[in-house]
C-alpha cells in the first residue's frame, strides 16, 4: 500500500524517486552516461538552535549538487540559504517544474527571480547538459555523510 504525502499521490514511484521530475532527470543523466548518486548522502547543516540534515536529490559525478523542486516552500528556501551560508564551497543548483511559479499565491516574485536575487543557479524541468559536462569540483572531505550512517 502506497503512503501518501502532503500533496496528492504516493510519496515514491516504483523506482524510489519521490517525484516525476527526479525520475525524468535520472533518465536524462542515464541516457547521456552521466555518473551520479541519488539521495545517498546527508549533508549536516545548522538551523539556529538545532542541527538538521539535508538529503540532496542528486550529486553529479563532477560534484555539482542538484535539487529538484515542484513546489518550493518557505522552509526549503530558508534551508538553501542556510546551506549556502554554512557551505559556500558547495555548488547546489535547483531544477524546478516551473521557475515562473510564484513563491505563494499573489506573490510578485517567481522561483527564478528569488534564485537570481540570491545568486543560485536554476533550470526548468531537466538538468542542463552543460551542468553535467562542467569540470569536476571537489566536495571537501567530511561534508557528505553516508545515508544510514
Amino acid at each position: 500500500m502506497a503512503a501518501f504525502g502532503r500533496y496528492a499521490g504516493p510519496r515514491r514511484t516504483a523506482n524510489s524517486f519521490r517525484s516525476g521530475l527526479e525520475e525524468k532527470n535520472s533518465e536524462l543523466m542515464d541516457k547521456h552516461g552521466i555518473p551520479y548518486t541519488f539521495e545517498q548522502h546527508w549533508i549536516n547543516y545548522t538551523i539556529p538552535a538545532r542541527v538538521a540534515k539535508y538529503l540532496p536529490d542528486f550529486i553529479l559525478g563532477n560534484g555539482i549538487i542538484i535539487e529538484c523542486k515542484g513546489i518550493w516552500e518557505v522552509e526549503d528556501r530558508k534551508k538553501h540559504l542556510l546551506l549556502r551560508e554554512q557551505y559556500p564551497q558547495l555548488d547546489i543548483r535547483l531544477v524546478f517544474s516551473s521557475s515562473k511559479a510564484k513563491l505563494y499565491k499573489g506573490s510578485p516574485t517567481t522561483y527564478g527571480a528569488w534564485c537570481e536575487k540570491h545568486n543560485i543557479q536554476f533550470a526548468d524541468k531537466l538538468v542542463p547538459l552543460a551542468w553535467m559536462k562542467e569540470k569536476n569540483r571537489q566536495i571537501p572531505d567530511g561534508i557528505l555523510k553516508e545515508k544510514g550512517a
